[in-house]
């Protein structure tokens, strides 16, 4: 998969999607045995629970855009809930028994929903979002984004380096963050866009949001 851009705007597909899972996945795996109840970044969440969080993300993606005719005033309604006040409220959660190898494949198994979902629903179906009624791309888009900020935020806490690649960052900052500046270090701008970093010359954002509207 190349990871070059230019300034056309290329589609994210469900081979992002996989791609970015994957190399999340061979990130974390390396820190096994790392403390998994450490807080993940400036989240008040922990890794542990910031991977049921992400693992939780692909797997609504995947639901939203799943039923013959896809809600586009609401969310599908599954019951979701947090095991703790203030923790992330999910769908999905893993067995603690598992460890965080069972914790990982969660997370593997939710991406591979999202993937083939991505590549099998027609790519005119529509779906609600809060940040805007979406396409599979769009969905695609939001689970790609969702892996790499919050692998950024485990990663941290877990204390290993996670660089993804500028191709990847770049298609989705084309697709979600219209505003965001071209001109900058791919992966930089897409921590600046989700509230995690500065860029020369433009401060952290206090708040943010992407914007999941069909695109062309």
């Amino acid at each position: 998969m190349a990871d070059d851009h230019g300034s056309a705007r290329s589609p994210v597909t469900a081979d992002d999607v996989q791609h970015a899972v994957r190399l999340a996945l061979t990130t974390l795996r390396s820190r096994i045995g790392g403390d998994w109840d450490a807080k993940a970044g400036t989240l008040e969440w922990t890794c542990w629970e910031t991977v049921e969080h992400l693992a939780d993300d692909l797997f609504a993606y995947a639901a939203q855009i799943g039923p013959d005719t896809p809600p586009l005033d609401k969310e599908v309604p599954f019951h979701w809930f947090a095991r703790r006040e203030g923790g992330p409220a999910n769908v999905t959660f893993a067995d603690p028994a598992g460890g965080p190898a069972g914790l990982l494949m969660v997370l593997e198994a939710c991406g591979a929903m999202l993937t083939a979902m991505v590549r099998t629903v027609p790519a005119d179906v529509r779906s609600h979002h809060g940040f805007g009624v979406s396409d599979p791309e769009g969905f695609a888009a939001m689970g790609v984004v969702e892996t790499l900020v919050h692998t950024h935020d485990i990663a941290e806490g877990l204390g290993v380096s996670w660089t993804p690649p500028p191709g990847l960052c770049h298609r989705v900052l084309a697709r979600l963050f219209p505003g965001a500046p071209e001109d900058t270090d791919r992966w930089a701008t897409l921590l600046w866009a989700t509230g995690r970093g500065e860029l020369p010359g433009r401060g952290r954002l206090d708040s943010w949001r992407w914007y999941g509207a069909v695109r062309d």
